[in-house]
């Protein structure tokens, strides 16, 4: 997410759920075949069918091709993600608060069930992403001091005897520095602890980028199943329209 997205991602959230939750407070059995209830009802159902084409796009490579040849795929997971909640809100709107229908109820909960596991996943995999990349570049700095410090306790001869009880763990790389000159030299201590301080740093870093990738790898399992749900509701949304459309529409009369 870019800088200023999370902001209006949340407000976005923030509206869908007080819009959902004002049920208690308000409800209008005629809305929903109003004329008004009618334009948020396409309006809404317009905007859902972005993150539909969206997943299509991203998965059939010759489609993907050519549509990215004028839109990248950036932009348009940004459409994803801003239709996906403005479309829920429209549609939220449309019902007037009248749930009544179980298949009106059922397509809503689906809804908000998709809204908010896409919602999480995309903040956490942002978030994932975000901090992988900055423990890499750290890992790197880290290894890049190791590589001074240990080259600097290496002119010791009395190095591994002030390693060796320093060290725990997988941290055993430093009882093999070479020594080779003053072992009485005073700095030796310091020297020897800051080493090993690296060396453990260096280990802490490299086991939270393997979390990570687990969390990737967990991530990976979450979208099949956002994805399957996703379809679930597209189901139950073209039931919707359709039994609109059979029992007769009232919108635009």
């Amino acid at each position: 997410m870019r800088n200023h997205e999370p902001i209006l991602v949340y407000s976005l959230m923030a509206v869908l759920f007080i819009v959902w939750l004002g049920f208690p407070l308000h409800a209008s059995p005629r809305f929903a075949g109003s004329l008004w209830g009618g334009v948020l009802a396409v309006s809404g159902s317009l905007l859902l069918l972005i993150p539909f084409l969206y997943s299509i796009i991203k998965r059939i490579k010759r489609v993907k091709v050519a549509v990215t040849r004028r839109v990248s795929m950036k932009t348009m997971l940004d459409w994803h993600v801003y239709a996906g909640i403005l479309g829920p809100i429209l549609v939220l709107l449309h019902t007037g608060h009248n749930y009544r229908s179980p298949l009106a109820i059922a397509l809503t909960t689906l809804m908000l069930i998709v809204v908010l596991s896409g919602f999480i996943g995309r903040f956490l995999n942002s978030k994932i992403a975000r901090s992988v990349k900055a423990k890499k570049v750290m890992l790197g700095e880290l290894n890049l001091a190791y590589e001074v410090a240990a080259d600097e306790l290496s002119r010791f001869s009395g190095a591994a005897s002030y390693v060796r009880p320093l060290s725990s763990g997988p941290v055993r790389m430093a009882l093999r520095l070479m020594v080779r000159s003053d072992p009485s030299n005073e700095d030796l201590p310091a020297k020897a602890a800051r080493t090993i301080e690296l060396a453990e740093s260096i280990a802490d870093i490299e086991y939270a980028i393997s979390t990570h990738e687990t969390f990737k790898r967990a991530f990976k399992i979450w979208l099949r199943w956002h994805i399957v749900i996703s379809m679930g509701f597209y189901v139950l949304l073209g039931l919707h329209v359709w039994s609109g459309i059979h029992f007769g529409l009232r919108w635009f009369t």
